[in-house]
């Protein structure tokens, strides 16, 4: 690591912004082989808030297109380039709800970070999550708390609400909180976003480009939400300015 990053790392670390509970996530990645969904982020790298990437053996990617308002284009195969030091994965190009192109329990830890409150039915990707790790896995999440981003205006969903999502099989084009959205969400604290006209529009076509937040979370619900698809909840931190980090292992008779 260069002096200039490891600088950044220590101002992260002192001013709360690095996770507290990173060594006892590290173990569960490290030489070990994983898929993130929606990578790569930068809460992973070297400078990110839990720098797990840099440990990792090998790490594969799910997409949900070869095109993302994120990442630009990205083709399917080895493709996944997420860290300076380590070979590239492989990309596929699926729903992180459906995992098709990948069997059962191949992988050892599964990193999912600001992915999940972008996916309509996040039992469903959780389940499929669980499906494609090993038993014992490592499950980690991160999610924004909506206190302290331009959520704020809204209320946590329940986690009935997501699991009714899952029992009636609501897909990826599902708009159902899309008027809450339209009236809550505040504008200022997402200036990407463009004019209410823009931001409209972008709403309407969200199945092209993912960019809402379907479902809200603070600690309580994120942690419910995880115990509820069968996970064993090991870490829930809050770290500034605004994620909810969880640690949750698959459990073997899932």
């Amino acid at each position: 690591m260069s002096l200039v990053s490891l600088a950044k790392q220590c101002a992260r670390h002192l001013l709360g912004r690095q996770s507290h509970n990173r060594k006892i996530i590290v173990p569960f990645v490290e030489s070990r082989i994983g898929l993130e969904i929606g990578g790569p982020s930068g809460v992973f790298a070297d400078n990110g808030m839990l720098p797990l990437y840099r440990h990792v053996k090998s790490l594969d990617n799910c997409v949900f297109s070869a095109e993302t308002v994120w990442e630009g284009k990205r083709a399917a195969g080895q493709t996944f380039f997420f860290h300076s030091a380590k070979p590239p994965g492989t990309n596929f190009i699926c729903e992180a709800s459906n995992l098709f192109s990948i069997d059962d329990h191949v992988y050892d830890f599964v990193l999912a970070s600001h992915s999940l409150e972008h996916t309509a039915n996040p039992v469903r990707a959780l389940k499929e999550c669980i499906r494609v790790t090993k038993a014992g896995g490592a499950i980690v999440v991160v999610l924004p708390h909506y206190r302290f981003t331009f959520d704020h205006r809204r209320s946590p969903t329940p986690v009935a609400h997501m699991l009714e999502d899952y029992d009636r099989g609501t897909e990826e084009s599902d708009q159902t909180h899309v008027a809450e959205i339209l009236e809550l969400h505040d504008l200022s604290l997402d200036p990407p976003a463009g004019t209410p006209d823009q931001f409209h529009s972008r709403c309407m076509r969200n199945f092209e480009n993912r960019c809402l937040h379907h479902h809200v979370f603070d600690e309580n619900n994120s942690q419910e939400l995880l115990r509820a698809t069968g996970l064993n909840v090991l870490v829930t931190e809050f770290v500034k300015p605004f994620h909810i980090l969880i640690l949750a292992l698959s459990q073997p008779d899932v």
